[in-house]
């Protein structure tokens, strides 16, 4: 599998995971009964998807999961901002540089 094409599965793991929990959370805060367990059936297909996602290519789940962290944080804060209008901290801003940083450290270290 060439390097674009795993980037490219890392980042719609990193966008399920991040949708799934969101909708776990709008679940958790629905008015009714019923759009609570249609926000958790939701939830749990698209974690489904996820897990199934991240584990069927044959990598080095090890390697790529450090700069799968980069992918989910992203989109963790992008959803939170969009969805939740929740904008990152200062400490967030500096923590993600870090994490930034740190997959492309891992992304380029031959």
């Amino acid at each position: 599998m060439n390097r674009g094409v795993a980037l490219l599965i890392l980042l719609v793991c990193a966008m399920l995971e991040a949708g799934g929990d969101a909708l776990a959370r709008k679940g958790m805060h629905a008015a009714s009964q019923n759009a609570r367990l249609g926000f958790y059936a939701m939830a749990a297909l698209v974690l489904f998807a996820y897990g199934w996602l991240v584990n069927r290519p044959p990598w080095s789940f090890g390697t790529l999961l450090g700069i799968y962290v980069v992918f989910f944080f992203v989109v963790a804060q992008t959803v939170s901002w969009i969805f939740f209008n929740e904008r990152p901290t200062p400490g967030v801003w500096i923590g993600g540089a870090l994490v930034v940083s740190g997959g492309l450290v891992m992304s380029i270290w031959r």
